[in-house]
């Protein structure tokens, strides 16, 4: 296969898994194991790629953004809140990333980390579902800037490839009380930047090993991220909000179990 379509296919990859509890960067690590990828050479690219589905949500949620720009200058209490709340939850992961960068790169090679988080994700799911007592909010401002820094303490879980970090945020949310569509909006919110940060880092990083040949995979799968991101993102609200998340959690163990019998038959 052309590296073009490898990178079409780890675009697409990206864009449906990023914001869904199913953990994108565990779907790229077992997709590279499954074609048969060299891991090393796609990791820096699976990162890159994320700001393409970034960018979806600022597309979808450009009016909620403007509002909260605007209100900054007039500092209006919901902007200043909303701003506050992503602050808060964060700084967790600049602290955490920074510290144990080198050791979560290394857990980034290894696909059977990623198929025993997915599984045990998968139970925290129906757990949170079962017994969390969420409660109707009026938007990411509504938080508080308690519950908002425990959010951003639970995101760091993700740094664990296979956790999800919109698992993580979406479910440490719901079982502090935060409702379903409130939750999926401040991870949607949270990921821009976080994962903004950890590219940016990335990529600076491994500077050197980015050429200008590069550049041409790096846009394919940029542009294919964003554009499934987009359609994905509208339909997940409407599908957690009627279902919940046991659908999602159903599908980690299954697909978690299946990639441990995979990987312990090659």
């Amino acid at each position: 296969m052309s590296e073009f379509w490898t990178a079409v296919i780890l675009g697409i990859v990206e864009g449906i898994t990023e914001f869904l509890p199913v953990s994108s960067t565990g779907h790229l690590i077992l997709a590279t194991e499954l074609m048969g990828y060299d891991a090393k050479r796609w990791a820096l690219f699976n990162i890159a790629i994320q700001p393409g589905a970034i960018l979806a949500i600022v597309v979808l949620y450009w009016r909620t953004f403007w509002e909260v720009f605007t209100g900054l200058f007039k500092w209006d209490a919901k902007a200043v809140a909303f701003t506050r709340n992503l602050l808060l939850a964060f700084i967790p992961a600049v602290v955490l990333g920074l510290a144990f960068g080198d050791a979560i790169e290394l857990m980034l090679e290894n696909a059977v980390i990623v198929a025993w988080a997915l599984i045990i994700g998968g139970f925290a799911i129906l757990v949170v579902e079962k017994y969390a007592k969420p409660q109707e909010m009026g938007g990411v401002a509504e938080i508080s800037w308690q519950r908002s820094a425990m959010v951003g303490v639970v995101q760091c879980l993700a740094m664990i490839p296979g956790v999800s970090r919109s698992g993580a945020t979406i479910l440490g949310a719901m079982a502090m009380g935060v409702d379903r569509k409130t939750a999926a909006e401040f991870s949607f919110f949270l990921a821009l930047p976080t994962l903004t940060g950890a590219t940016v880092l990335q990529l600076y990083k491994h500077r050197a090993e980015v050429s200008a040949d590069d550049l041409g995979l790096l846009a394919v799968g940029f542009v294919v991220s964003f554009l499934v991101a987009w359609a994905v993102v509208k339909a997940f609200l409407a599908v957690v909000t009627r279902y919940g998340f046991g659908p999602f959690a159903w599908y980690r163990i299954i697909a978690g179990t299946a990639a441990l019998i995979w990987l312990g038959m090659r």
